[in-house]
Order: structure tokens, then sequence, then C-alpha cells
């Protein structure tokens, strides 16, 4: 593979080679051997003489090989748009190194065909990945623009606006774009597998809003009563302080609620999430899907076993199975330098065994006391729920 060199990687679009620029077209022109999907191929004329190899399914497992085996020829990638946005440049770019000739995403096209600012839409991408994604970006008054290969997402992301109580919004198709066969209009039948999907999002009256900052009302997920309630996992996310791209171990996950608003908080956030009741790890599922984060990892065992494996995290919540034997130690090890546990304790057991862990490491304890006002008779009185005992410690740079 090190003979490879700089690979070329151009963006094609539905009109082939007439929208290429030179540059990009010079590329064709000189290369031994392109590589793409079978329908970008097929948008090369005979007078591109160079042989032609059709992605095999898995694509990403065939990289090594396929770059090995035409090592010692000029060799060209094809890739939709631009293929640095959700495309194959991305991927490659982790193999070797790359020289890009973009062509127009589909969210530059179907922004210039809507006279939508490009800066202002959030974009979801549902290209093998579950349209469930798109409920984490559903705000009044938003754009959205959903990518799709697949002629039956825009009805799925309709059916999804209507359940979710944003059936109002105007969607639009955008088929093909920029090729012969373009077509745009709000028809769901027989819709291309190359489309894009725009929603100008409505609220229907008593719409539930569901804000990404943390502390979501308990309700809006399904839970057995194991759940961080609403006050104290808004601190907890708070003092997990993610940032874009980390990743967090949610041990004894419950209801998967601190993992899922960790996840809310930034579309590169991470998530596994870790629990050892299959039941309540159905719903830790079911609930990520419903708040847009589907992406959740979900690891089904206990503590500290289920960990050993694991990608290392740059945060860890220990919600559920404090006492276990282990289970503190195995995600304090695993901690990456620099990262951040945070332990909610109840229990006198479980504020004893942080005690000694803070004497242990440091940190800081935070008790935490949350009250809600009740019916007391005919009157009106404070029910205090059971106070949090919230460990927080910083590994230490090696």
């Amino acid at each position: 593979m090190g003979g490879i060199g700089v690979l070329s990687v151009v963006g094609i679009g539905a009109d082939g080679l007439v929208g290429l620029a030179p540059a990009a077209r010079a590329e064709l022109d000189r290369a031994q051997v392109v590589i793409g999907a079978a329908r970008q191929l097929a948008l090369l004329p005979e007078e591109v003489t160079a042989e032609r190899v059709a992605w095999p399914s898995p694509l990403v497992p065939a990289i090594p090989g396929l770059l090995d085996r035409y090592r010692d020829r000029v060799l060209c990638v094809l890739a939709s748009g631009d293929p640095m946005f959700h495309g194959i440049g991305t991927t490659l770019s982790r193999y070797t190194e790359v020289r890009v000739w973009p062509h127009p995403s589909s969210v530059s096209l179907a922004c210039a065909r809507l006279g939508w600012a490009v800066e202002e839409v959030a974009v979801v991408s549902a290209v093998a990945k579950p349209v469930e994604r798109l409920h984490a970006v559903l705000h009044p008054g938003r754009r959205v623009l959903v990518l799709s290969a697949n002629g039956s997402t825009p009805a799925a992301v309709v059916a999804l606006l209507r359940d979710r109580g944003f059936g109002a919004s105007a969607v639009t198709v955008l088929q093909e774009l920029g090729g012969p066969g373009e077509r745009i209009g709000t028809d769901l039948d027989g819709v291309s597998p190359l489309n894009v999907v725009a929603v100008d999002c409505v609220a229907d009256p008593g719409a539930r809003r569901l804000p990404r900052v943390p502390g979501l009302p308990d309700d809006v997920y399904e839970h057995d009563g194991q759940i961080t309630k609403r006050e104290v996992r808004a601190v907890t996310v708070s003092s997990l302080a993610p940032e874009p791209g980390q990743l967090l171990w949610d041990v004894g996950a419950g209801s998967g609620s601190v993992g899922i608003e960790w996840a809310r908080t930034h579309p590169a956030c991470r998530v596994i999430a870790v629990e050892p009741r299959d039941d309540r790890a159905d719903r830790v599922a079911r609930n990520a899907s419903a708040l847009g984060v589907p992406g959740l990892v979900l690891v089904r065992g206990a503590a500290p076993a289920a960990l050993d494996g694991l990608e290392p995290p740059d945060a860890v919540f220990v919600g559920g199975g404090v006492t276990a034997e282990g289970v503190l130690s195995a995600c304090w090890a695993a901690l990456r330098p620099g990262g951040r546990i945070v332990v909610n304790a109840v229990t006198l057991e479980s504020e004893v065994l942080v005690a000694r862990w803070h004497g242990e490491v440091g940190g800081t304890l935070t008790r935490l006391s949350v009250g809600r006002a009740a019916p007391v008779g005919g009157f009106t009185g404070w029910r205090q729920a059971m106070p949090v005992t919230q460990w927080v410690a910083v590994k230490e740079q090696a």
C-alpha cells in the first residue's frame, strides 16, 4: 500500500463529466484504474479508457486490499459530490494521503435550489444510518436537510415528523440534483434513491419541545424508576463536561438518560452504555432512538467484566452498581489521562465508597438536594427527593 502515493479522489455529480472542472477531468484522463460505485462509473463515457472497478460490499474492509492491488498503477477514486462531506474521501484519508477535487455537494445544490443559507441549515445523514437521528435537530423554525440514498427515506421522514408533533412542517424532496433527471417537489411515490429531503420545521400545537441542553423532563424517557432525575441529570452532564468527539462510558445506564443527554450536546459526542438487565438495556436503545441518538453503543453485561476490551473513555459516569466489587477501579484505570469521572451516590454504602476514592485521588464532593412543591392536604408544601452525593475527579495527565 505504500506505493500508492497521493490518491486522487474526484467528486462527480449527476451531470457526469460536463460538471467537472478541467483539473478534475485531467485526473480521470491520466488514470489507469478508476474505482467508484456502479452508478458513478456508469457516468463515464467510453473515452475514459481506464479500467473500471466497482466498490465491493462491504466497502470499508475492502479498501486496504484494493489500494494494495493497484499500488503500481495510476489510481483515481470517484465520489458523489464533495468527497469530504459524508463521503468516501474522509474514509480513504485514514489509509493514505489523498488529493481531492470536490464537486458541489448535495447540500450546496439543495440550498441553491431552495434559496436557503447553507450555514443556517442542520444536516442529518440517513445514508446507511437510522432516520431517527432527525429527532435531535427538530426545533420550530429550523431548516433541516436529510441526506439519503434510499427512495423510502422521504416517506420515513414524513412519518417521523407526524409522530413527533411536527406534521405541519413543509417537506420538499429533491431528486438527482444537478442531473438531467432532477426533480423537486412533494411527491413521495417513485422517489429516486439519490434524494435529499428538505424540512422547514413547524411544530404542531402542543408538540413537545426537546432542547439540546441537559435536563430533559423525566417523562420523555421510558423507565422503571431507575433514572437520574432531571435536576440531578443536568448537573451530572455539566460535571461530565462533554466536548465534541469525546467518548463517555455510562456504566449502569438504567434508562440511559445521562448518556443520551451527553450525546445530544453535539453530534460528534459518543456513548457506550453498559447495562446488565436486558429489559433496561432494551429501554436504553428505545430511548436513544426516540431522542435522536440511535448511534449509542449498548453493551449488555455487568461491570467490571463488561468493560473489558472497550475503547478507553474520555469520561465515565457511574450511576448504577457503584458498590459492585472492582467497578470504580476498572473505570478509573481505563479513563484516559485528563478524563473525568462522575459518580452519583445515594446510599450510605456508596457514599462511603466515593468518600474513600475522594481521599485517595482527590476531586470534589457535592451534596445535591432537590425539593418539589406538592399538595399537603389543602395546602402546598415541599417534598424532598433523596439527596445525591456527587463525586467528580479528573485523572492527571501522564
